[in-house]
Formats: structure tokens, C-alpha cells, sequence
């Protein structure tokens, strides 16, 4: 019975011909061992669509093998040492033809065209080192039939006299994508029904087996070395994705059966994903206040001017970014356990940003200009449902991408999706329109485009307060974290009321998911004090301590910035957390521990005694604080320095003298207004 193609799981990197040693075996364990691959390998299909002649000829020479070994088995003798070394040589030529023909079974076909020459030269030199061991071969000496020693002599002659086969229609079709390729790269869009022979011939009847093309091209990008390969194969990538959407019906994750995962499918842990992006990182970096994001993301923050973390908002003392490899490898093993696709840091950077490909780039503007036209004119949900999802996916690729999406006019386009009609009839459309408008934000100069349209700001508002599922209001959220990390459209953004309300009902009663999107938002917005005013207004000191213990870090990091810039109201409302607080500083992971200290330390010097006297109320708090200091951050080692100095003043009687910065009469005043304000 033939085995499937799928019996070889997809491998990312290829072993190298000196990768395999000859297993350490008896005789009669070899050959056992030979007859098992040759018969895996003899039992597979051909390759369907290209170097058909090559992989049928190797099969047919395999399986006779495996009717020699069968044969040796059957009547065991003591074999001579040659024939010992003859036979460990040969599992080493299994398994390079095993290998070979897995990542022909396994890998693009697009990449196997381009390389069809030199793949079947590696079939004919498998074979000139097969007709090597056979020439060797005792085989009078091995008893065994008639029948089968014609056999093998057969096979001798057959390998002994092989020649390089390339078959013609390969090397047509391969000159037919090639000259598409070129025909893009001059800006000429390519024939329809000359695309459609080209991957009919290649076995593509589907937007689904485009796509997964697109992922093995994606893999193959990171086997390469040269970057005239890379460039080769982006540029392939651009002509399958404008094949993919031109030809073939768009498909919608509810449709995507795919054999691989992709992290947006799954329910990626909250400290594998970057607070920037809110992405798998592929990249983790720790920062100068010792939080961690994805390389690409916290780069192109640092790049557009900020020197701030945008997780804490605290002033960023260099921009080094050290790489957090304890938890790329986590990430890595999990993504194994996923099946995702994981690219690592050494070479793996987003496919498309490895090098500019003119090609790419127009198939890019091309297809992008073809699903733009095909929403503003199609009049079906389900087909533009289809489409922006297809967009969605393409303004997460790369920045050239989110560029040419909003120069051909998709983002006023989009904005007609966002409303709570198409909510209420068409959920997964609207998660899909919302979701491309985070993802073309991500581009600053996007931000100005949807900041600048009223529809499509107020849309991405509208889906916050109102949005049909929580993952469109949790990536309303997400859109409006990244719009606000333009210093103008923050203060614009943190006076909407609706924007404020949105995301705290979001932040009180969503998901853990959602939750998540808001608050990093509302962090975000509270960098500015007069949004923090309206935050505290709203009761977000209140919310902090609903949510502090099912999301510590994102807590105390959001009520160290209110307390920071909202003034004695903040510190008043804050009364409540310090207690919530000092079990964080015993029990929370490193981040959150330093948070906290952070935050009490604020609270402290701003609160006045009465917060200090609550402080000092919780039970064992001098022994947390030691414990900080001998194993915190560096910033929590020094918060926590300035809490027990806080707390032995005070103990002392010396009030005043632990309200640094503040001059005595002000910490009075602050003092006897907080009192006020506490409850009984």
C-alpha cells in the first residue's frame, strides 16, 4: 500500500549529505535496518507534478533493493567485512535519497522548478554513487536466487548507464514563471489565463494551496545563504500572492483548513506575544527598564522618536537592546509544539525585509490594488469578508505592504465595516476590518491617515463601545494603543470620553485577552496628565485594583503612571491598592515586583504619612522589602531602598524628610488633603 507523502514531517532545515554516520549493527541488524528504509522509501507515490521521470526511476531502483535485502535475510551467512562496509555505505545513500525526496514531497514547488537542473543532478549523482557500491557487491558470494541476482544485475546496469535527465516541459515552465516575473518587474500586469496554465501545471487548484506555497517559500528563504536566493525566492512570493488573490476564491480563517499552524490561529501565551505589536515575538530584547519585546517592534518605536517604554512610560536611559534568549527558546520549543513556523533571530527577520525585490514590490502594489478595487465594487459580505481578510494578512507582512494598502485607498474603504450594523449581521467581517486597521496603524505614516479620517477613527471608537465580539473591541483596543503612540494623537485621543469609558468596560469585563489590549492602551494614554485626570475621573484606580490580580504586571505598571501624573487624587484613590500592592512586591514575577516598589514609592512621597502608616501595617512588609533588595531588578533594588529608608524615617517621626523633591509646605498641604479625602 502506497504511504503518503505526509508519512515525512515538513523539515526547516536541511541536514548536509555528511550528516549521517552508518548505524553501529550487527550484520544481520543492517541489513534488517536497510530492508525497513528501503522499503519506506520504495513504498512512496512519484512526485506528481515536477521531475517525474527522476523520482520514479530512483523509487523503481529502491524497491529492488529492497527485494535484495529481503532476499539476504531469508538465508543469513557470515559476511566478509567488504561486504559489512558496502552495506553501511549504502544506508548512507538511503538516506540522502530519503532526504532529497522528502524535500521535494515536502517543500515549494515554485523553489523545485527554479531549481529542477540541479535537483536531478543530485537524483543521477545518488545513482553514480548506487552503481559504486553495486559494482562492488559480492553478489556470487552472497547466495542467493537467480531470480533476484537478475535483478540486481539489472539495477547494476541500469544505474551504471544513467544520465541526467531534465525534462523539457519542467525547463518550459520554469521559462514561463520567469518571464511572468520580468513582465511584473516592468510593471506589466500578467495574463490571467496564462497564470492559470502556469499553476494549474504546478498543482495549485486552491487560495488554500497558495497559501501554504507561500509559507514553504517563507521556509525556504531561511535555508538560503545568498542573497541573490533570497531575492529569488520574495520574488516568487509576490507572484504567488497575486496569483493566490487574483485567481482563486479568498479565503477567511473559518474556511482555512491549513496543515501547518500559524500563531494568529492559536491562543499564543500573553508573555510570548510583544506589548507593541501584541505578535508572537520572534526577536524577544529586553529594554533599559527591563521589560521585553520583539526586536522589530520596539526598534521602529525607538526609530520614530520615543524614549520611552511604552509598556511603563518611564525615560528610556540608552537604547541597547539585549537579547532575552531564555525566552526565545521558550518560544521556539513552543512553536515546535505548534507546529508554527518560528524564525529565529540569526538570520530569520520577516521574510520580505530581508532584501528589496523590484519584482515583489510591484506583484505587491498589484495585488493590493486588485483586492482594494474588488471590496469597493463587490456586493457581496461574504466575498468582501474574503477580501479584507486577505488584506488583513497583507498589511502584517512587511511595511512596504501596510504602505501600498493605504495609497490605493483601503482605509476609507474599510471604515465602512467598522459600524455596528455590519457588526450585528456580519461579526467576523468587522473583527476582520478592525484587525487590518491595527495592522496598517502600525505604520506611522498610517497613523495620520486614520487619525485624519473621521469615519475610520470613529469607526475603530464605535467597534471599542460597541463591537460585535471581544476580539473586535480587544483589537479596537489594540488600534487605539497604537495610534496613541504619537505623542498629538494621544492627547487627542485621551479627551474622547468614549474612548476612555471604552477601554475601561473593556479592561472590567472582557476577556483576559482583551483585557490585555486595554490596558496596555490605557497605559499608553496615561502618559499624558490631562488624559490621566480623566482616567482617575473615570475610576481607574478602582478598575486597577478589580484586575491587579489576574493581570499584576500590566496593574502595577498602569498605577505607577496614573499615581505619577494624576496628582493627589490619584494617590488618594490609590489608598486601597498599596495593601494589594505589598503582596505583589512578596508574590509577583520580577516585572511586577519592581512595579509595585515603583509605585508605593510614589505613593508614599506623595500621600503623606497616612500612606506610609498603611504601608507599614501590612505584615512582614520590611522582610519583603529585604528580600527585594537582595534578589530585584537593579530598579527594584533601588525602589526598594527608598521604601525602607520611607519606613524607618517614618517610624522615627520623621515625617518630612522622606518626601523627596517636595518642599515641606507642599507635603503638609498634600498630606492634609489626602487625609481628607480617606475613607474612615
Amino acid at each position: 500500500m502506497a504511504v503518503s507523502p505526509q508519512v515525512f514531517p515538513p523539515r526547516k532545515r536541511r541536514p548536509s549529505a555528511g550528516a549521517f554516520i552508518p548505524p553501529k549493527f550487527s550484520d544481520q541488524r543492517l541489513l534488517q535496518t536497510l530492508l525497513e528504509l528501503s522499503q519506506e522509501i520504495s513504498s512512496l507515490k512519484p512526485l506528481q507534478f515536477l521531475l517525474k521521470r527522476n523520482s520514479s526511476s530512483i523509487l523503481r531502483k529502491t524497491k529492488i533493493l529492497a527485494i535484495l535485502f529481503e532476499e539476504l535475510l531469508k538465508n543469513p551467512i557470515l559476511f566478509l567485512s567488504p561486504t559489512l562496509l558496502c552495506f553501511e555505505e549504502m544506508y548512507l545513500v538511503l538516506q540522502r535519497i530519503k532526504t532529497l525526496l522528502e524535500d521535494c514531497v515536502n517543500g515549494s514547488k515554485m523553489w523545485l522548478l527554479m531549481q529542477s537542473d540541479s535537483v536531478a543532478n543530485k537524483f543521477h549523482e545518488l545513482t553514480v554513487e548506487l552503481a559504486t557500491l553495486l559494482d562492488i557487491f559480492p553478489v556470487k558470494e552472497v547466495g542467493i536466487s537467480e531470480e533476484v541476482e537478475e535483478l540486481f544485475l539489472l539495477l547494476r546496469k541500469q544505474c551504471s548507464t544513467d544520465k541526467v535527465f531534465v525534462d523539457k516541459r519542467d525547463y518550459n515552465l520554469r521559462h514561463d514563471v520567469l518571464t511572468m516575473i520580468d513582465r511584473i518587474q516592468k510593471e506589466i500586469v500578467p495574463n490571467h489565463s496564462k497564470l492559470a496554465v502556469i499553476f494549474y501545471l504546478l498543482g495549485f487548484s486552491s487560495s488554500l494551496s497558495c497559501k501554504e506555497e507561500i509559507e514553504n517559500l517563507e521556509e525556504e528563504v531561511q535555508n538560503q545563504k545568498d542573497e541573490k536566493s533570497k531575492s529569488d525566492l520574495i520574488a516568487l512570493i509576490g507572484l504567488v500572492r497575486y496569483v493566490k488573490c487574483v485567481l482563486f476564491e479568498t479565503s477567511t480563517p473559518a474556511s482555512d483548513t491549513r496543515r501547518k499552524s500559524l500563531a494568529s490561529d492559536v491562543n499564543v501565551p500573553a508573555d510570548f506575544r510583544c506589548p507593541i505589536s501584541l505578535d508572537l515575538m520572534r526577536d524577544p530584547v529586553v529594554v533599559a527598564t527591563g521589560q521585553t519585546y520583539d526586536r522589530e517592534s520596539i526598534s521602529l518605536w525607538i526609530e520614530s522618536g520615543h524614549n520611552t517604554c511604552p509598556k511603563t512610560g518611564q525615560t528610556l536611559v540608552h537604547s541597547n537592546l539585549i537579547p532575552n534568549r531564555a525566552l526565545k527558546n521558550l518560544i521556539a520549543m513552543w512553536c515546535r509544539e505548534q507546529r508554527i513556523l518560528f524564525e529565529t533571530a540569526e538570520g530569520n527577520r520577516r521574510t520580505n525585509r530581508v532584501i528589496k525585490n523590484k519584482a515583489a514590490l510591484e506583484a505587491n502594489k498589484m495585488t493590493v490594488s486588485f483586492l482594494v478595487n474588488k471590496m469597493s465594487a463587490s456586493r457581496s459580505m461574504e466575498e468582501v469578508d474574503g477580501v479584507i481578510y486577505e488584506l488583513r494578512a497583507l498589511a502584517k507582512t512587511s511595511s512596504d505592504s501596510r504602505a501600498c494598502i493605504a495609497e490605493a485607498g483601503a482605509i476609507p474603504v474599510l471604515a465602512r465595516y467598522l459600524g455596528p450594523d455590519i457588526g450585528s449581521e456580519f461579526p467576523d467581517l468587522q473583527v476582520n476590518a478592525v484587525t487590518a486597521m491595527l495592522n496598517l496603524s502600525i505604520l506611522e505614516a498610517n497613523k495620520t491617515r486614520i487619525m485624519e479620517n473621521g469615519r475610520a477613527f470613529n469607526g475603530v471608537i464605535e467597534v471599542l463601545r460597541s463591537g460585535a465580539t471581544w476580539e473586535a473591541k480587544g483589537n479596537a483596543a489594540a488600534t487605539i494603543f497604537s495610534l496613541s503612540g504619537v505623542h498629538s494623537y494621544r492627547k487627542r485621543l485621551g479627551r474622547k470620553t468614549r474612548v476612555v469609558k471604552g477601554l475601561m468596560d473593556l479592561a472590567k469585563s472582557g476577556p483576559t485577552s482583551s483585557k490585555r489590549d486595554a490596558l496596555v492602551a490605557i497605559l499608553n494614554l496615561a502618559g499624558d496628565r490631562e488624559a490621566a485626570g480623566r482616567l482617575i475621573k473615570e475610576g481607574v484606580v478602582d478598575m486597577i485594583n478589580e484586575v491587579i490580580n489576574e493581570m499584576p504586571e500590566e496593574a502595577a505598571a498602569m498605577l505607577e503612571m496614573v499615581v505619577k501624573r494624576g496628582g493627589i487624587v490619584a494617590v488618594a484613590a490609590a489608598y486601597n491598592a498599596i495593601k494589594k500592592l505589598g503582596v505583589l512586591m512578596r508574590e509577583g514575577s520580577e516585572i511586577a515586583r519592581e512595579s509595585a516598589a515603583a509605585t508605593l514609592v510614589t505613593i508614599c512621597r506623595k500621600g503623606g504619612a497616612d500612606m506610609v502608616a498603611e504601608l507599614a501595617s501590612i505584615m512582614g512588609i520590611e522582610r519583603i522589602i529585604w528580600e527585594l533588595l537582595g534578589s530585584g531588578t537593579m530598579r527594584a533594588r533601588r525602589k526598594a531602598s527608598i521604601l525602607l529608608r520611607i519606613l524607618r524615617r517614618w517610624a522615627a517621626g520623621l515625617d518630612d524628610d522622606f518626601f523627596y523633591g517636595h518642599s515641606t509646605a507642599a507635603t503638609a498641604s498634600s498630606a492634609s488633603s489626602t487625609t481628607m479625602v480617606l475613607p474612615a
